[in-house]
């Protein structure tokens, strides 16, 4: 291969904007022995990238076998008891005397809000009888003023 060639790989080498097919052209001519002296730094290096890729790691990794460990499985199967015995009981209902406190609750709560309502209701018819007098008062003061 020409030497300026190579030359020109290795600039744009150095600025990261080779092909992959332009550096295995590169690390084809630096594995040849005949390198021109001011590129055998070039050759090093290349060689390493060749040499490294070849290397494997052999060694077998020991793995620690996994240990249960039952004290805390034995921990939380004790709370998933505990929760569904409470939970059970919660689903067995009021007791009677529980159940005739909430219906006399509602109908307090009822009574409460009826009255709450008829006050209301006053209220506003009062509001009402008062718009209508200020609406007759504002309709004599117009009326007198016109004239």
């Amino acid at each position: 291969m020409e030497l300026a060639n190579i030359e020109q790989l290795i600039k744009k080498y150095e600025n990261a904007e080779t092909t992959l097919q332009e550096e295995q052209v590169l690390k084809d001519y630096f594995q040849h022995n005949n390198v021109p002296g001011h590129l055998i730094e070039y050759k090093a290096y290349f060689n390493y990238f060749t040499e490294s890729s070849a290397e494997r790691f052999t060694k077998t990794i020991p793995l620690k076998p996994r240990k249960m460990n039952w004290k805390w499985l034995s921990i939380a199967a004790l709370v998933v008891v505990m929760v569904s015995i409470y939970s059970i009981n919660q689903s067995r209902g009021l007791s009677e005397k529980d159940r005739l406190e909430a219906v006399n609750a509602y109908q307090e709560t009822q009574k409460a809000l009826q009255l709450i309502s008829k006050n209301l209701n006053k209220g506003e018819h009062v509001a009402v009888a008062g718009l209508q007098e200020f609406g007759k008062a504002q309709h004599k003061i117009f009326k007198t003023t016109k004239k």
